[in-house]
Order: structure tokens, then C-alpha cells, then sequence
């Protein structure tokens, strides 16, 4: 099939969490002039793409997704210069800059929202969802991600508004053409500062339901998402502003599915350049390989020749790889390795986020006091409410915590790892003693030397972007085998996810009688001793092994 080269598509993006990254003026909070001090670092990587999460003005009730100001840099990130030279010296170092943009909502305390609820008739009412209420309740039975009720009260005028997050995080009204061309003006306001792509926060939840009715199950909330009208919008907004520059664009797609993905990303649509599906991180809890094959399987087929997709297994909102879907005890090395070669030979641009470079693991505090996710802190609240015992309610939300994600990056073994002078905003993940960057920077065969081979790896061999995709593993519950080939060049990828040593043996149908010899281009262990047996055709791999083959004919 057809292929069209584009320079997104050959991307490796590299997602800093700027709060928990580093910390330069010491008030216990990373800044944008952090991310300027190990930009050094990130480029040592060798990715090609840096994406910041919200700096915009914000109350900070939701880690900034909750806007007040979209012109404005928030006093905790830092200024609009250390934006400006963040862009300069993204761009002197041959990376690009991604931005990550909350279009769904803003804050209660934005200027819009505060003269949209300030009376009935104001003429930003409509920018915002209003509705009267019903019996005394409010209008539906809908849920927000964040609260029993998508819906709160606002006494002065007797309505309610509708936030499918945190109560102070109001929804705009897409709707309404004038509230988009606000919305359109203020992106083209940072593309110009040299913004070079945009992840776009909540896409799916754009438009609303196009009845006010009661759900059978409220708890599941893909009533929120997928409604009408959303790709008219979001064909609107390549019209008035994507199609203008040279960018990238990546929507956060939620209840994605191989049938509904394409539409946002099929390349004679003009939504979106590529999209995160969450059918793994969201609705996949813990390892299932089986599970994780078919997700593969079917996305890769229905973007097959129509759009590309993103291949991740943790960010800010969802704790890190190697504790929940690997081995973080004695396989940390390892299974970081083999779960990083993973993600880089899938189809889709990988993500890495920050620190899954050094195998950083997820955290257990002691208390829930000592967290700070307020997806997590209401839902405790909610659990508790209902008669829950606390402990067991503080256990269950503990494995899946945000704030698994959010501990500060582990650059050393000095206090506070490194991330700056003073206590940070949340607490260090006490193993960073043994987990840091200095530490893996004077191993030879560190997870973060492995990521450094791993994307020379990627930006040298076009198969590993544009290659077809063919899984020869089939029904095995451990062992993942797959084929990537493209233009000539023919890659075979294995991996075993498993606590124990599993053999592979391939079929007559793929190898047959031709004589083909394999040339092992990397592996992730230090060493790597071949293990073919050549009359069975079968090939044994250590726990949590991966190896990639070029197939030499």
C-alpha cells in the first residue's frame, strides 16, 4: 500500500511534566527554565519532539488543566519570555515543541466563565452549558470523570452548568460559533510563537448529547463523548487553523475505537494528523497479553494505509509502565527494556514520558494525605461516603493513582533527587537512591543507554515507521512476535512478558524451505547469546527478553 512520508509520522515524542521535572527558583515546583536547563539532556535522547504539559493561567485545581487565562503563563511555570526561549532553544537543539491545549473546558475563575454566570442575559451565557434543573435536581443523571454529578447549582441565577470534570472545571459550548473563533484565535496565537504541534486535551467530549435524558448506568460515561457534531468541529478547526501551518496534531481521543479512530485521523478527512486511543491504559488494568495483542491487531489493521496512531503505555495520567503492566522488582531493567522495545516497534509514534527512561517506578505513600490527585482524593471521598472502609478504599485507588506518574523526576541521589533546593510539591519516590539519572549515565547497559539505541534505532531505519505489521505469535499468552517490513527490509520482533524463560517456534508458514539467517540488530540484555536451534526453527527467550532480528535472505 501507498505510504506518504511525513516528518510527524517519523516522530519520537518526549513528554514533560514540567511541575515534577525540575525545580530552578526553589519553590518546591518545576518551571519552564527547568526544562530549559535539561534540554541538553532531552536532546542527548535523541527525540525529536518535546511536549509540555498546560502552563496556561490556571487556579491549579486540576495540575493546570483548568484554565483561566489561555494568553498567560502561570506564575508557577514561570514567564512569557521563558516560554519564548523554552521555543528558541527547543529549536536550536534540532527538536521540536508540542503544546498541550485544554479546549473542552476552562476554569470557573476564566473571565468568560465569570461573565457567563453572572446573569441570564449576559452575552457570554451561551459560551458555557446551562440548563434548568429538574424536580429540584439537576437536569440529567450524568456523571462527571471527577464527581457523582457532571452538573452543579449556581445559586445566583438558579441554573446549573455542566463540567464533565472537576465542578470548577465549567464546559464551553462548542456549540456556539463565537466561542470557537475565540478558541481558534488563541491557538493561531501560540502556533505563532513557534509552536511546532498541539495535543488537544478532552477531543472526544467536544459535543454534547444532543438530548437532556437520563442514562440506564450513569457510571459509564461514554455518554460524554463521541456525540454528533464533534468532526464537524474538528474539520472546522483544521480549516480556520491546522491547515495554515506545518504542525502536528494529536487529539486525546477517549472510548476511541478501531472503528471510530479513523475518522479523526484518516489523512483525506483534514481532522487530526494522529490520535491516543486509551483501550489499553484506561480500560486495560493490568498485563493481559492476549488482550493487548487484539488491540493491536485491530487498530493496526483499521489504520492500515488511512492514518497513524500513538503507541504509549503511561503519562501523567496513568501510572508508570514498569509497575503496572511489568516487572519493577527483580526484572526492572529488563522488563523497562523490553516494554520500551515494544512501544518503539509497534505501529504509531512512541511516546516516552518523562523518567520511563530510567525505569522509574510507581510510588505507595502512606497516607492519603500524602497524595494530591483530585481524581483520586474525590473518588476516596465518594468510596468513603458510601460506608467503604477507609483502608480498603485507600488501597484499591492507590495501583492506579495519577500521582504514580507525578513524583519528581529522579535526576541524582542528593535530597529531593535532584529536582530542586527545597521540599517539592509532592513527595520523591523513596528508591530514588538507586533510580536516577546519574546513576544510569555511568551504565554502560542502563534503561536509559537501552532508549538511547533504541530511537538511533528509529530515526535510521524507515521500517520501524512505515513497516506493515504482522503478528506471528498468535494465541501465545507470554511470548509477543511480530514482523515489521518496508521497502525490502524485513524486521522480526520478539518479546517475553513473563517471569520465566519461553521458547518460540516459528512456523512453516512463515519460514518454509528458504534459507534465511537472522542478524540480531538489538536486545536488552547485556548479553545476548544466540539461542536458535536451526532443526526446530525455534528460538528460547530469557524473562522479560526482547530482541530484534533483521531477516537476511
Amino acid at each position: 500500500m501507498e505510504v506518504k512520508p511525513a516528518w510527524w509520522k517519523e516522530s519520537v515524542v518526549y513528554q514533560v511534566y514540567w511541575r515534577s521535572f525540575r525545580d530552578t527558583n526553589g519553590d518546591g515546583i518545576g518551571d519552564l527554565k527547568g526544562v530549559i536547563e535539561k534540554l541538553d539532556y532531552i536532546q542527548s535522547l535523541g527525540v525529536t519532539m518535546v511536549w509540555i504539559n498546560p502552563f496556561n493561567e490556571s487556579p491549579d485545581k486540576d495540575n493546570g488543566y483548568d484554565v483561566s487565562d489561555y494568553y498567560a503563563v502561570m506564575n508557577k511555570a514561570g514567564t512569557m519570555e521563558d516560554f519564548e526561549l523554552l521555543v528558541e532553544q527547543t529549536h536550536a537543539r534540532g527538536m521540536k515543541l508540542m503544546m498541550d491545549v485544554v479546549v473542552n473546558h476552562t476554569s470557573d475563575r476564566h473571565p468568560w466563565f465569570i461573565e457567563s454566570r453572572s446573569s441570564i442575559s449576559n452575552p457570554k451565557r451561551d459560551w458555557y452549558i446551562w440548563k434548568d434543573g429538574k424536580d429540584g435536581k439537576p437536569p440529567t443523571n450524568w456523571r462527571s470523570y471527577f464527581n457523582p454529578s457532571s452538573w452543579e447549582l449556581d445559586e445566583t441565577t438558579g441554573q446549573y452548568y455542566m463540567h464533565s470534570f472537576a465542578t470548577e472545571q465549567p464546559d464551553l459550548n462548542w456549540a456556539n460559533q463565537e466561542m470557537r473563533a475565540e478558541l481558534y484565535k488563541m491557538l493561531r496565537f501560540w502556533l505563532d510563537k513557534g509552536v511546532d504541534g498541539l495535543r488537544l486535551d478532552a477531543l472526544a467530549l467536544l459535543a454534547k448529547p444532543e438530548l437532556l435524558t437520563d442514562v440506564e448506568d450513569p457510571r459509564d460515561i461514554r455518554y460524554l463523548t463521541h456525540n454528533p457534531g464533534l468532526h464537524d468541529y474538528l474539520q472546522e478547526m483544521n480549516q480556520e487553523v491546522f491547515r495554515h501551518y506545518d504542525l502536528m496534531t494529536v487529539g486525546e481521543i477517549a472510548f476511541a475505537t478501531p472503528e471510530t479512530g479513523p475518522l479523526f485521523v484518516d489523512e483525506e478527512r483534514q481532522e487530526l494528523n494522529t490520535l491516543f486511543h486509551f483501550e489499553v491504559a484506561d480500560e486495560m488494568p493490568e498485563w493481559d497479553m492476549l488482550r493487548f495483542k487484539r488491540i493491536q491487531q485491530s487498530w493496526a489493521e483499521a489504520l492500515a494505509g488511512r492514518g497513524f496512531g500513538s503507541q504509549f503505555l503511561n503519562n501523567h495520567d496513568h501510572t508508570r509502565q514498569v509497575s503496572r503492566y511489568g516487572n519493577d522488582q527483580e526484572y526492572r531493567v529488563e522488563s523497562a527494556k523490553m516494554l520500551g522495545m515494544m512501544i518503539h516497534t509497534l505501529p504509531g509514534i512512541p511516546y516516552i514520558y518523562q523518567g520511563e527512561e530510567i525505569g522509574m517506578t510507581g510510588v505507595r505513600y502512606e497516607t492519603i494525605g500524602d497524595y494530591q490527585d483530585i481524581a483520586m482524593l474525590n473518588k476516596y471521598v465518594e468510596e468513603v461516603g458510601k460506608g467503604g472502609d477507609p483502608a480498603a478504599v485507600f488501597r484499591d485507588l492507590q495501583p492506579l493513582s495519577r500521582d504514580n506518574s507525578r513524583t519528581p523526576m529522579q535526576w541524582d541521589g542528593t535530597p529531593n533527587a535532584g529536582f530542586g533546593s527545597e521540599k517539592p510539591w509532592i513527595k520523591v519516590n523513596p528508591n530514588y537512591t538507586e533510580i536516577n539519572v546519574e546513576q544510569a549515565e555511568s551504565d554502560p547497559n542502563s534503561v536509559l543507554a537501552f532508549y538511547r539505541k533504541l530511537i538511533a534505532l528509529r530515526k535510521t531505519n524507515p521500517v520501524m515507521v512505515y513497516g506493515d505489521f504482522t503478528d506471528i505469535s498468535e494465541e501465545d499468552p507470554h511470548l509477543y512476535v511480530y514482523v515489521r517490513e518496508y521497502e525490502g527490509a524485513e524486521w522480526i520482533v520478539l518479546l517475553n512478558h513473563s517471569n520465566e524463560s519461553n521458547l518460540f517456534t516459528f512456523s512453516e508458514t512463515y519460514f518454509g524451505s528458504d534459507l534465511i539467517t537472522l542478524e540480531l540488530v538489538l536486545g536488552n540484555y547485556e548479553q545476548t547469546t544466540e539461542s536458535w536451534n536451526d532443526e526446530k526453527r525455534s528460538m528460547e527467550l530469557r524473562p522479560h527478553e526482547g530482541r530484534i532480528y533483521k531477516v537476511n535472505s
